[in-house]
């Protein structure tokens, strides 16, 4: 994929705060572009991706209204890594297409792409200019994913495994978020980065980045 605009990537494990900061980076006039949000559209009743899901994985795997079941896809996939490959094969490709249309129709003042596995997924962190990671304890990760999602504390445990360790993820980091305090705190620091972003977005415009 080919960005032109000056990009982020932005990431963290679950329940860091992503969407949160995303959020607050479109406030800001950033233009946010979800991998996440554009997997679910392909794979929402009538989505790109659900021909070759059903055809790989079978009527079982969809809902009533033809959908992916995605509690029923999820759990297989935990447990058996040849279907998470199949399933990633399918989706990667779809989403890497709907995400370059998306950043073509953007008018932000800059891209931040916000990619939940974006370290994990070894395509990312040399295709955008900085790599932002959104933080936190990971005793914090298991209390608001259990809350959110009413996983129990194995199942946010299991889904955490498939991640890198957040070192690994603060490795690749130019710029970090800690989301361990109150909103205010988060909004402040996306505040300070935007302006430095807005700078570093004008030099490559320049052709000084």
């Amino acid at each position: 994929m080919s960005i032109d605009s000056f990009s982020i990537g932005l990431t963290g494990g679950i329940g860091s705060g992503k969407s949160l900061v995303a959020d607050l980076f479109a406030a800001q006039g950033a233009a946010v572009i979800d991998t996440d949000q554009i997997a679910h559209q392909l794979t929402a009743a009538g989505g790109l991706a659900m021909p070759l899901i059903q055809k790989s994985f079978g009527d079982a795997f969809l809902t009533r209204d033809g959908a992916l079941d995605r509690l029923r896809m999820r759990e297989h996939v935990f447990t058996h890594a040849a279907a998470r490959q199949q399933l990633e094969k399918i989706l990667h490709p779809l989403i890497a297409q709907e995400t370059e249309a998306a950043a073509r129709r953007s008018d932000g003042d800059y891209l931040v792409f916000v990619v939940p596995l974006l370290v994990e997924s070894g395509r990312w962190v040399d295709r955008v200019d900085r790599v932002l990671v959104v933080d936190c304890p990971e005793a914090m990760q298991i209390e608001r994913v259990q809350a959110r999602n009413q996983f129990s504390v194995a199942q946010v445990e299991a889904i955490m495994a498939t991640q890198v360790q957040r070192s690994e993820r603060l490795a690749v980091a130019h710029d970090v978020i800690v989301n361990d305090g109150p909103r205010e705190a988060v909004a402040a620091a996306v505040e300070r980065l935007h302006k430095e972003y807005l700078v570093l977005a004008a030099k490559k415009r320049a052709g000084g980045l």
